[in-house]
């Protein structure tokens, strides 16, 4: 709304100096012909004609490429958006921005209406979007749980290996005592099973904290990702406001920006492997 607002206060007051340099530079007689008033008229139509055209243009393209920073957003996040042509021309919902507009931008002390007040969308690309952060949030809650089904399965496997120690005992002191081949052959079975679900428990708990890890490093890569979209618009932002009024004041954000993105990338880096 404040550029839009700023680009058309501009707007105006190149219509109005067209006419001021009007009446600056022909209207200096007291009386004209019909002729002489035709071809003013006809000038300045000529030149409100062509800056209101450029004017109207330039806002489309305008449009078309805050549109498409919106759309390659949610193509990234795979969203998809559905838009009404109907409402753009909606009267009532036109007042109601109208009113907003002047609510927002007459006295910083008049409190705007509370049926205009409207929740914010919160950025796709802020602090590796909330997606991004779910991402990384389930992850951990499922690291947790392997580390706790891993530690499980280490009690499960000393306690097998005990099982295993005392069997062998159990074993030998069978051979001495009563030779039974019969016995000797059960237990040896008894023991090579447990050896085998050992060893499967073991491989589990390997590939699902491979998985994990794969998963760590596959959000670390689109977070990588995230922070040089943040990198490239910054620039691109920098570029068109740094002649505006406005570029101090988003330079701050973006800075901002960048503090949160070293914050997430301190909290990723508690989650990495260790060599």
């Amino acid at each position: 709304m404040r550029f839009a607002r700023f680009k058309r206060g501009l707007c105006i007051k190149t219509v109005d100096s067209c006419f001021q340099d009007l009446k600056d530079s022909r209207l200096v007689e007291e009386t004209f012909t019909v002729d002489e008033v035709t071809d003013m008229l006809d000038g300045l139509q000529t030149v409100v004609h062509s800056e209101v055209e450029s004017e109207l243009i330039n806002t489309t393209y305008t449009n078309v490429l805050l549109l498409r920073q919106l759309f390659s957003q949610a193509e990234k996040w795979y969203l998809r958006l559905q838009t009404d042509v109907s409402d753009l021309e909606n009267r009532e919902l036109l007042e109601q921005v109208a009113e907003f507009e002047k609510s927002e931008f007459t006295s910083s002390n008049k409190k705007p209406n509370a049926d205009l007040i409207k929740p914010k969308l919160a950025p796709l690309n802020e602090g590796g979007s909330e997606l991004l952060n779910k991402t990384v949030a389930c992850l951990q809650e499922e690291n947790e749980k392997l580390k706790a089904r891993l530690r499980t399965i280490e009690t499960q496997a000393t306690a097998a290996l005990d099982e295993k120690v005392k069997l062998e005992k159990s074993l030998k002191d069978l051979q001495v005592i009563q030779g039974d081949q019969k016995d000797i052959t059960e237990l040896e079975n008894k023991v090579a099973t447990l050896k085998s679900q050992f060893e499967k428990t073991l491989n589990d708990a390997t590939e699902n904290q491979k998985f994990l890890e794969d998963n760590l490093v596959t959000t670390k890569h689109d977070l990588l990702k995230v922070q040089d979209q943040l990198s490239a618009a910054q620039k691109e932002l920098e570029k068109k406001f740094q002649q505006t009024a406005a570029y101090r004041n988003m330079k701050e954000i973006l800075s901002k920006k960048n503090e949160q993105i070293k914050e997430l990338r301190k909290k990723l880096a508690k989650y990495e492997p260790e060599d």
